[in-house]
């Protein structure tokens, strides 16, 4: 049966979603301060919190490092006293010799000079472990880099990816508040049914929903960004043009990983460390020398009321009770985790790799099916309004064809994006993030 022929007041919001926004729902963003995608990268380096704590941690290991130090270098020192006896004690011949040995008022002032000499190799093993302490810190910050830029880069891409799903939201209920004005003056006219007004009332609710979901989620986005860069104020955020460099093939990424990763370097470290700490507690079964040298001044004249001194003091130690022992078969265990974690470490690495890659296959795939399901959308869509201008298909008809196309401009919005991160976690997984996306080369 032929419909009957509708007013062209109808066709006109079919091509709504296609239509610009209005200067009403563009007006927010244009207060709002632009942020391109390397400056909001290039500011989070700057101004991250987190990453300022890991770089205090560099400072705090290089003191803990001249605190190392210390231990192998001379110590100069001075001591002095005053002392009130309740009697003098002298001793000689009255008139003829006469020396104090005890001053009712006593003083006396020292200089002391110490050196260790050796010590079991044990200060030197305490000073590498430190110098391997402030490579360890620097990794921590090279780690915290490339987190931070990964974050800051995943919530950038969140603003962009919910800015643009909030304006096809907005566009889809414009769309609907148009078809519900038509429908209610359509139904006036006994062009249509309730039906029709309750249908189109419902498609309003759910575009108004949607619409409020898609601006919290831009929301939040912009309130994770803010926190990455420690910033007030919004900004607008456009999808990066900057391509990524070309990732090399699998089996380069795994040896990058293993190479570049500052987890896997930490973990090299940590071994380094444990190692040291294996020939250190095994340097407490040998001897320790140390030099000493002073000079004395006070105010008793027996036997001399100055002298100076030297001395060269060797410990042996012979017989402990197992207690060297004990902690070298302790440090031999933590070096044994410490290997185990590399190892761990190393893994983790690859699979990471692994994981990037497949994820960055399946994002190219979702994004061509993506684009596919539009094109197929768009298609259908203008068979359906041909149809519709035709009165061989209903308003239900076009508004179903609509929901498919909105629902299918979303997926490409959300694979693109999906895409943009994935490229970046493949970088991230080998361990050059900062120099993929910044063009600068890791220490």
């Amino acid at each position: 049966m032929k419909l009957r022929p509708l007013p062209c007041l109808l066709l006109a919001p079919a091509l709504a979603l296609a239509a610009p926004l209005p200067a009403a729902a563009q007006a927010p963003a244009a207060s709002r301060a632009p942020l391109s995608f390397e400056e909001a990268l290039r500011r989070a380096l700057q101004a991250n919190l987190g990453l300022g704590r890991a770089r205090a941690e560099v400072a705090a290991a290089a003191a803990e490092k001249r605190g190392a130090l210390s231990a192998v270098l001379p110590r100069l020192g001075a001591s002095g006293g005053l002392i009130r006896n309740d009697r003098e004690v002298a001793f000689g011949l009255p008139g003829v010799f006469s020396s104090v040995i005890l001053p009712r008022s006593d003083w006396n002032l020292r200089l002391t000079l110490n050196q260790p000499i050796f010590a079991g190799l044990r200060e030197q093993r305490a000073y590498q472990q430190a110098r391997e302490g402030v490579r360890a810190a620097e990794q921590g910050v090279r780690i915290a880099e490339d987190r931070v830029l990964l974050k800051t880069a995943q919530d950038y891409l969140a603003v962009v990816g919910n800015d643009e799903l909030v304006k096809v939201a907005e566009q889809t209920l414009a769309l609907a508040r148009q078809r519900l004005k038509q429908a209610q003056d359509f139904f006036e006219a006994g062009e249509t049914t309730r039906v029709d007004v309750l249908r189109a009332e419902s498609s309003v609710k759910t575009a108004e929903r949607q619409l409020a979901l898609a601006r919290r989620d831009r929301e939040t986005a912009a309130g994770n960004l803010r926190l990455d860069l420690d910033r007030d104020g919004d900004f607008t955020a456009e999808e990066p043009t900057a391509t990524l460099p070309p990732h090399p093939d699998e089996a380069l990424l795994l040896q990058r990983a293993e190479q570049n990763r500052g987890d896997v370097a930490q973990a090299r470290t940590a071994l380094r460390v444990a190692e040291l700490e294996v020939s250190k507690q095994k340097g407490a079964y040998l001897p320790t020398v140390t030099a000493d040298a002073g000079y004395l001044w006070q105010k008793t004249s027996f036997p001399t009321d100055r002298y100076g001194y030297a001395a060269l003091r060797v410990d042996v130690p012979i017989w402990q009770s197992g207690e060297v022992g004990a902690r070298v078969a302790l440090a031999g265990e933590r070096r044994r985790q410490a290997s185990l974690s590399l190892q761990e470490a190393v893994r983790s690495a690859q699979e990471d790799v692994r994981r990037a890659l497949l994820d960055l296959e399946t994002a190219n795939t979702s994004l061509a099916l993506s684009q596919d399901q539009l094109q197929a959308a768009e298609a259908e869509y203008a068979q359906v309004f041909d149809l519709y201008r035709g009165q061989e298909a209903t308003s239900l008809d076009i508004q179903s064809s609509e929901a498919n196309l909105a629902d299918a401009r979303r997926a490409v919005i959300v694979s693109r994006i999906g895409k943009h991160l994935s490229e970046l976690g493949v970088h991230f997984a080998a361990g050059d993030l900062k120099s993929a996306v910044l063009k600068e080369a890791q220490p």
